[in-house]
């Protein structure tokens, strides 16, 4: 398993399905297993607790694009 992490700032927040809508600087989690199924989570920076993102079933048809997809995330999430 492969994991990616990022730091970033989402001044107009970010879904979350446990606690909805959470804001500030948080940390993006990504981790893709070896059959490419990938997870999203995001907490606070410095808290313990993480939360998942809406939806399910994320695959990726090749792991190799992992770190591609999690730059990604981190983009769009950042500007939301």
């Amino acid at each position: 398993m492969d994991q990616q992490s990022s730091i970033f700032k989402a001044s107009h927040g970010v879904m979350t399905e446990e606690v909805g809508v959470i804001s500030g600087e948080l940390e993006l989690k990504t981790s893709c297993h070896d059959d490419g199924t990938l997870e999203l989570a995001v907490t606070y920076v410095g808290a313990a607790e993480w939360y998942t993102l809406p939806g399910k079933d994320y695959k990726l048809h090749d792991v190799r694009d992992h770190a591609v997809v999690h730059q990604l995330l981190v983009n769009v999430l950042e500007r939301a």
